[in-house]
């Protein structure tokens, strides 16, 4: 289980129960649209954080136009120097996009042809994108996080992407306490409800859900090195 951190109190708290609670791990990072000055400071604190070996990942950090907390440029710039610090500290990326995919996109390409990360870069968290996104995170290493909404009546675009992209690129998400499946909708989600999740997966490809919990537990273990 990969808890992440939205903000320095979070990510100070995901590692304090990653600590606690093995085999819970942690990620440490800034939301797009936290309150927050991403400095000298903020960084070192991040850097600190990431020392400690059971965080495996810089994240929730990305762009989100959806709302506007954040103006898009500070967005950017913070997005980019918690990238820098990922490739820094050899490390992948748990990305929040939200309606912001081409602008994600064209910083992570312009940071893997600066030195950043291609083999394993990370997840799209939650991924909500069209298939033209999902294509181009593929080419660039990055995994589809795929969380309760791929459940919901109105999501066939999301499912015709999962059908067809490759098994060894999925994650399943929860993001708990949000986007709870279908059968929760509108409830606390939590970890347990991935079932729903994995077998809407397994429906749209015609596997089963025990191969689609399998794949996403492998995928899951590659990217965040969490059995080395």
């Amino acid at each position: 289980m990969l808890n992440p951190g939205m903000n320095l109190e979070s990510s100070r708290a995901a590692v304090q129960l990653a600590v606690r609670c093995q085999p819970v791990y942690a990620a440490v990072g800034i939301h797009p649209n936290e309150y927050v000055q991403l400095g000298p400071e903020t960084l070192r604190e991040l850097r600190a954080l990431a020392a400690e070996p059971a965080v495996v990942a810089i994240g929730e950090i990305g762009l989100d136009y959806y709302r506007h907390t954040t103006p898009p440029g500070e967005q950017q710039r913070r997005f980019r120097a918690q990238l820098d610090l990922a490739a820094e500290l050899e490390l992948p990326v748990i990305i929040h996009c939200r309606d912001a995919y081409a602008d994600a996109l064209g910083i992570i390409s312009a940071w893997q042809a600066s030195g950043g990360a291609k083999v394993n870069a990370g997840v799209f968290h939650s991924f909500s994108g069209a298939a033209m996104h999902a294509e181009t995170a593929r080419e660039l290493g990055f995994y589809l996080g795929i969380t309760g909404p791929v459940t919901f009546p109105t999501a066939d675009g999301l499912r015709k992407i999962v059908a067809h992209m490759p098994e060894d690129r999925l994650l399943i998400e929860t993001d708990a306490p949000f986007l709870a499946p279908q059968p929760r909708r509108g409830r606390r989600n939590e970890p347990a409800h991935v079932r729903w999740v994995a077998e809407q997966i397994a429906r749209v490809r015609g596997a089963t859900t025990a191969v689609i919990a399998r794949a996403s537990t492998e995928n899951a273990d590659r990217l965040f090195g969490w059995d080395d």
